[in-house]
């Protein structure tokens, strides 16, 4: 049987309860999966790169997931970390629309499949932009991230 591998892409700034219950639906059906911390052209880093790397790494001990960062292109990174899938959570429709169009190009460039596992009910209104917007004024955001204390801005 052929090895599992996926790669979970994004700014993961910071990385939210949503996005963690996505990786621990997606190891059930994925042998590993590799979470890449991107950087993306429009956006400037809210927490320091290497504290979201241990605060994500800090949420999977003992399982089968990697957290690296990259730049450049999503499926360039897929193709170095030997990654045949690309996992995505969906909140809405309207992340469907946009994730829709990235997946079909990263089919079309790289053969690479896109799966889409949807976000539970209880985690569909935390956004990662929401989020830094109540920590940058001083709120807690240890509601909607785990280990939210390990972050470092």
């Amino acid at each position: 049987m052929k090895y599992r591998r996926a790669f979970f892409p994004g700014s993961f700034d910071p990385f939210t309860k949503g996005h963690e219950a996505i990786v621990h639906k997606g190891i059930t059906l994925f042998d590993e999966i590799i979470i890449g911390l991107g950087t993306h052209s429009k956006k400037t880093p809210y927490f320091d790169t290497e504290s979201r790397k241990a605060h994500i790494s800090s949420l999977f001990k003992d399982m089968p997931v990697k957290v690296i960062d990259y730049s450049g292109l999503t499926i360039r990174a897929c193709e170095r970390y030997e990654c045949s899938f690309i996992l995505r959570g969906l909140r809405d429709t309207k992340d469907f629309q946009y994730e829709r169009s990235i997946a079909q190009m990263n089919l079309e460039m790289a053969s690479i499949e896109t799966v889409f596992l949807l976000t539970d009910l209880k985690n569909s209104a935390i956004n990662a932009t929401i989020v830094r917007e109540i920590h940058q004024q001083g709120g807690d955001i240890n509601k909607f991230v785990t280990n939210a204390h390990l972050l470092v801005k």
